[in-house]
């Protein structure tokens, strides 16, 4: 499958390398993240309610199931795992003991819609979004939702101080820093665009304006998110994932057999792209590493 350059640098970010299939027949896959120094990969698996992880021998076996319908995943500065969970309308973290510690459930009272996709600032305060996929079927458990809107949150690393940041989205989705956290981008999946926000030094969001829009035909919408690096924004959409460079102009399509909802960079480089794409777990090679989670 070849990939849709619309800009002589998405060679450059990108490269040609082909797309390796490492599993198939799966449900819905999604949240992969890289452990650096464990070196495994867990993705979750929300249909069947399980996230699995991918040994470094390329094994790759049951991590926790049932997962609540985990969804979205990363590390926390201090190497912990930190899962959104659709079922619980929660974020939890996995401590290394093997317990499990709720950060996030309810706001003003209120259940949280369901947790998606989650980042962790160098200081430790955890942003997430809380679009209502989650109460949907398949994706989750259907159940009306308590909140009237769909917001961007933070919460301070021990579970205190949830702080909605942003409420004006029809779906908020993924979302991740600028290099230097002075940004955050956000995408909104029925909006098909993502927008940026500027961090204030007490961790708020300003602005929000449209920074860049995911455009195609084929399926697919805006979801997982991550940047390299150089500050080239990756972002699932139609056909793939859609890498822009760090002044928002499209750089082209990296093309997916089935529709893309998440990704990471992987391998000791951090040069692998590791992709879940509906019922399957891909990896392609890059030619500019991505980011250490800590």
């Amino acid at each position: 499958m070849s990939n849709g350059s619309r800009n002589p640098g998405f060679a450059d970010v990108v490269g040609d390398s082909a797309l390796e299939t490492l599993a198939s027949g799966l449900g819905f896959t999604e949240g992969p993240v890289w452990h650096p120094y464990e070196k495994w990969l867990v993705f979750s698996d929300m249909p069947e309610n399980r996230m699995y992880v991918r040994q470094l021998s390329g094994v790759i076996e049951d991590f926790r199931r049932p997962s609540n319908k985990a969804n979205g995943n990363t590390l926390d500065r201090e190497g912990r795992l930190l899962t959104c969970e659709h079922a619980t309308s929660s974020v939890t973290r996995l401590e290394p003991d093997g317990s499990t510690t709720v950060l996030a459930t309810h706001y003003q009272g209120k259940e949280l819609n369901s947790p998606n996709d989650i980042v962790v600032a160098t200081g430790g305060a955890i942003y997430f979004t809380d679009p209502t996929f989650g109460r949907m079927e398949y994706y989750g458990i259907p159940r009306d939702p308590e909140l009237s809107f769909r917001g961007v949150y933070r919460v301070d690393p021990d579970g205190s101080g949830l702080t909605l940041l942003a409420s004006d989205f029809d779906q908020p989705n993924g979302l991740c820093f600028s290099l230097d956290e002075s940004r955050l981008f956000v995408n909104d999946t029925e909006r098909q665009h993502i927008r940026v926000f500027n961090v204030t030094p007490q961790g708020e969001l300003i602005g929000g304006a449209v920074w860049a829009e995911t455009k195609g035909e084929e399926p697919g919408a805006p979801d997982g998110m991550k940047i390299d690096s150089r500050g080239n924004l990756y972002c699932c959409g139609p056909g793939g994932i859609h890498v822009f460079d760090p002044s928002g102009n499209a750089l082209g399509v990296i093309r997916t057999p089935e529709p893309c909802a998440n990704f990471a960079f992987g391998d000791d480089d951090l040069m692998s792209l590791y992709i879940t794409a509906s019922s399957s777990l891909h990896r392609l090679r890059v030619r500019v590493p991505g980011l250490r989670l800590f």
